[in-house]
């Protein structure tokens, strides 16, 4: 009887702290040891020229969610996740969306309901809060969090979804309390809202304006006020999808500080510019909020991932296809105000990522292991059993081969998109094989892997959602006579 269920002969090693040359053996799912020279396994795979990493984590990424426009998601558990694993994917944690009036608790049963029988891969949930009621705040959530729903997203824009600076810092004197980790889609309301409403008015509704209307300085004005308002509490935040050198310079500015504020970014932030969003309806597949910007930003946000001002990079895949139940509402009438927001990538994240940013130099394989999984697993409290190839963590495993080169159409995509921004893109270095738990389950370009065999995943109350350690002077009067405001 073999010792190992499978072992993986040959490898070099990369996770986020190391680089070395062994054998993985894996037995009940599960990494049992890394050596040399291991015993034999049920099955073998021989990862000779090879890189072994932790399968990545994409902890932001919107599938099966309906928009609070009210617009689906092309993408359901089982595209979404078969999509997400032939791109070196093994976990993924997208949203469960409360919009205005419901029930948080019967939100996150409905999203189970739809993962459940269609995930290929593991996942955990987000939650969005848009409705932050005291039935939602006293009740719902504090029970939810202890329920392993650990990190919840907030939005500053979008009339449908957006909360004012006292809903804020209510959530955020809840995460405080609890220990919750809140993710924030800063973007000034008011300012895109002025602007729209005057390039409308001037017959400016081409697709190309969206990225006037969302200006730079809404997302730099918007990251400065929640890293205050989180500063005033004392409690960590986690700024998404971030575009703007203005945002960039205020979260390095708050980490030097020494507050516990985190980045993360995306590719169509390092891979598209606004340029990309044409004037006629096909620009409306590069419209995405915040929008992609120039080649000057994208320098910047290539500095912040080399740098650590980002600590993850995740693919805000929001699936929408071309045509009118996504991206043209309105068929040809369609201006940038009534697309969409969203551009799909769960698939080619990673890939983009190790060929521009490994291949070109730009960051090192430990640092693109922990931005792509590592990184993901500790801010949401999935770490050692996921992002990371330790004894007895999970054994979800991506073998990469470097010298693979591809060239990306949507045909060889497993998406329900239609469509990629990527389009003709070259990419140098592939996930040939993907292990989730153990199970091979993308071999040879095909999947084995069974619908609904993905788990859910409860997070633990992670390390980056403890207070700041800097508390304001109001806080510290407070404290210091009996009445704590948080």
């Amino acid at each position: 009887m073999a010792d190992f269920d499978l072992v993986i002969r040959n490898c070099t090693v990369v996770t986020a702290a190391d680089t070395m040359q062994c054998d993985v053996g894996i037995k009940d799912g599960v990494v049992a040891t890394l050596g040399r020279s291991l015993a034999a396994g049920t099955r073998e795979i021989d990862a000779t020229g090879k890189l072994v990493m932790p399968g990545a984590i994409d902890s932001h990424c919107h599938i099966e969610q309906k928009s609070g426009a009210g617009v689906i998601c092309a993408d359901d558990f089982y595209s979404g996740t078969v999509s997400a694993v032939f791109g070196g994917t093994t976990t993924v944690i997208p949203f469960a969306a409360q919009h205005r009036g419901q029930s948080l608790r019967q939100v996150v049963a409905d999203y189970h309901a739809a993962a459940r029988p269609k995930a290929v891969i593991d996942y955990a949930f987000h939650l969005i809060i848009t409705d932050p009621s005291e039935q939602v705040l006293g009740q719902e959530l504090p029970a939810l969090l202890k329920d392993g729903y650990t990190s919840f997203k907030v939005y500053m824009t979008y009339d449908a979804m957006r909360l004012d600076d006292g809903q804020m810092l209510d959530i955020l004197a809840l995460a405080r309390r609890e220990g919750a980790l809140v993710m924030v889609h800063a973007e000034n309301h008011d300012m895109i809202k002025w602007l729209t409403s005057r390039l409308m008015e001037k017959g400016l509704g081409n697709p190309r304006y969206h990225a006037v209307a969302h200006a730079r300085v809404a997302e730099g004005e918007a990251t400065n006020r929640a890293i205050a308002l989180s500063e005033l509490l004392d409690v960590p935040i986690l700024i998404v999808h971030v575009s703007a050198g203005e945002a960039i310079d205020v979260i390095r500015d708050a980490q030097t500080k020494g507050l516990k504020i985190y980045g993360e970014t995306c590719p169509q932030y390092l891979f598209l510019t606004a340029d990309d969003i044409g004037m006629g309806l096909e620009g409306t597949k590069f419209c995405c909020s915040p929008p992609p910007r120039d080649a000057a930003a994208q320098e910047a946000v290539w500095r912040g991932l080399a740098n650590g001002t980002f600590q993850v990079f995740s693919s805000d895949h929001a699936p929408y296809r071309y045509d009118e139940t996504g991206k043209l509402l309105k068929g040809a009438q369609t201006t940038f105000k009534d697309t969409a927001n969203g551009v799909p990538g769960i698939e080619l994240r990673v890939p983009l990522l190790f060929s521009e940013g490994v291949g070109s130099g730009r960051i090192d394989l430990n640092r693109f292991v922990a931005l792509t999984s590592t990184n993901h697993a500790k801010l949401y409290g999935l770490y050692p059993r996921k992002g990371t190839i330790a004894i007895g963590s999970d054994a979800d495993i991506a073998i990469w081969d470097p010298a693979r080169e591809v060239t990306v159409t949507h045909s060889i995509l497993h998406d329900n998109v239609g469509y990629t921004p990527y389009e003709g893109r070259h990419i140098k270095g592939w996930p040939v094989t993907v292990l989730s738990r153990g199970r091979v389950v993308v071999e040879d370009g095909k999947l084995n892997a069974e619908r609904g065999s993905g788990n859910f995943l409860p997070c633990d109350l992670s390390e980056a959602a403890k207070p700041l350690q800097r508390p304001t002077p109001e806080l510290a009067f407070a404290a210091s006579v009996g009445h704590p405001l948080v």
